[in-house]
Order: C-alpha cells, then sequence, then structure tokens
C-alpha cells in the first residue's frame, strides 16, 4: 500500500507519532484541524500531517485508512462520526474486545472493513520502540503502511478479530493496574505514619520500588486522565473472562481521584519537581477520608 492516503483521528502525543512515522514512509496522512487544540495542530505541523479540507467528512472521502488513536472513552463515538468511510478502519485504542466489537459493527455497518489494534509502548523515537499489535483479515495491508518507520506493526496470527485489544487489556491490566496499586500502597503507608519505615523497608527487600512509585506518580499526573476508562475497560474485559473484575475498578478510582484533585492540591505548572507531584497524588488519594 504504497503512497496511501490515511485519516489520522487524531494527532495527540501518540497519534501525531504514529502519524510521522506514516508520513515519512511516503503516505499522505491527513488531519481535521476543525475543534482541535493548538498543541494538536502544533504536533501535526511537526509531524508533517495535511489539513484536509471539509472536516471529518472531507477526509473520509479521501482517506483509503483511517487509523483512529483517541482516548478509550471517546472511541465509539469516534466509530459512529466516520458514518459513511468505506476503506480500512484500524481502531487502535485502549478498549475492551467487547467495546472492539461494538466499534467494529458500527464501522462495518458503515461500508468500511475494520482492523483491530493495539500500541504497547510510547511514542517511537527509534526503530521498534512502540509495537502495534493489529487483527482481522486486512491487518496485513495496515501492517505494510508502516514497513521500514519505527512502528514496529505486528499482525496477530489466528482468527480472533479482536486479538490486539485483548492483548492491550492483558498488557495494561499490570502496568497501569500495578502503578495504581504501587502509589495505593504508599498513600495507605502515609495515612498510618509509616512511610519513612515502609520507603527503608522497600530499600532493603525491594530495591528500586520507591523510584518506582515516583515514576508511577509522574505518569498519573500526565496520563491518568487517560486511565480511568481504560482500568474499566480492563475490569470490563476481566468480567466476561469469568475473573475478578475488582481489582481494575479500584486502579479506575486511584485514577479518577488523581485528575479530579483540587487546582489548589495540583503542583504549580512550572515546578514539575517530582516529589510535589507524588505528594500531591497521595494526597489526593487519600481525601476521601
Amino acid at each position: 500500500m504504497d503512497g496511501t492516503t490515511v485519516g489520522l483521528l487524531h494527532p495527540g502525543e501518540m497519534g501525531a507519532a504514529l502519524g510521522r512515522c506514516l508520513a515519512a514512509a511516503g503516505h499522505q496522512v491527513l488531519w481535521v484541524p476543525e475543534g482541535r487544540s493548538a498543541a494538536s495542530a502544533a504536533r501535526a505541523t511537526a509531524a508533517g500531517l495535511s489539513i484536509v479540507s471539509g472536516g471529518l467528512a472531507g477526509l473520509t472521502r479521501k482517506a483509503e485508512v483511517i487509523v483512529a488513536v483517541c482516548p478509550p472513552h471517546a472511541a465509539l463515538d469516534l466509530a459512529r462520526q466516520v458514518a459513511g468511510f468505506s476503506g480500512v478502519y484500524a481502531d487502535a485504542n485502549a478498549v475492551s474486545p467487547a467495546t472492539a466489537r461494538e466499534i467494529g459493527r458500527i464501522i462495518e455497518a458503515g461500508g468500511a472493513s475494520y482492523v483491530d489494534g493495539g500500541i504497547i509502548g510510547t511514542p517511537p523515537v527509534a526503530p521498534g520502540f512502540i509495537r502495534l499489535y493489529l487483527s482481522g483479515a486486512r491487518a496485513g495491508e495496515v501492517q505494510r503502511l508502516f514497513a521500514g518507520s519505527e512502528v514496529d506493526a505486528r499482525v496477530i496470527a489466528g482468527d480472533a478479530l479482536y486479538a490486539a485489544s485483548a492483548l492491550k487489556m492483558a498488557y495494561a491490566s499490570w502496568t497501569k493496574g500495578s502503578a495504581a496499586l504501587l502509589l495505593t500502597a504508599r498513600a495507605l503507608a502515609r495515612a498510618e505514619e509509616v512511610e519513612e519505615t515502609l520507603l527503608a523497608e522497600w530499600g532493603i527487600s525491594q530495591p528500586g520500588l520507591t523510584e518506582r512509585s515516583a515514576r508511577a506518580a509522574g505518569s498519573a499526573e500526565a496520563k491518568g486522565w487517560r486511565w480511568v476508562a481504560e482500568m474499566e475497560e480492563i475490569a470490563e474485559t476481566m468480567a466476561a473472562a469469568g475473573l475478578p473484575d475488582g481489582f481494575h475498578q479500584a486502579a479506575a478510582e486511584v485514577y479518577r481521584r488523581v485528575q479530579g484533585r483540587a487546582a489548589g492540591d495540583a503542583p504549580a505548572a512550572d515546578a514539575p519537581d517530582a516529589l510535589d507531584v507524588l505528594d500531591s497524588i497521595l494526597t489526593a488519594l487519600l481525601s476521601s477520608r
């Protein structure tokens, strides 16, 4: 699929990184500026994306492939907005197989082909820095779009159409779920006034956990607003598999409290000190006492 016209929805941090890789691979990558922030516009320009006229309707007319990268809570609505698109729709959002199935139904009812996707990693800065897992009958076509780029696109073999979403849910259940648990453990120790003792014990028996808790706080500060819905999608996936869903319902609540911090509790934007961020988040987790 050389020289394919690709519509990107939308150029957030990850979306713009994928778009940059697609543009560098020789594809025309279109995006819709209406309703997007100045930061999105700056990312799109830096990534070499092209503005399409006519809004979303214009993008669906011109694109051969659409790649959707948005917060999980917006994935279904985004699929509904592209009604009438007849190309290949690759949904790379962090959603449950059940949600992916509903997205696929919407997309296929409109006349397009659906490809399930799941991104593992952070925006690509070197070849293979992220993996884009794909599943579905036309997954190979989407994989080939990224040939030679920094994105390691991999097709999951087999007949499971929603395998990419299932993999993403299983992977993130540990990475982001364990981060929420780690922050909760430290908040508990602070509430019971044994935090310093806990940190000392971590230093003895769990080297690196103190630093990891600080990194978890930084990640929650920057991205926790996206992770509320992602944890809920994981909980839904667990329940559908007959597994306990309470772990990730609780993780969703952790990130919800981080997101809902009062402005006065958050560190100043010009003072992103890691300890300040950690203190602010632990305070937020304990705010319901």
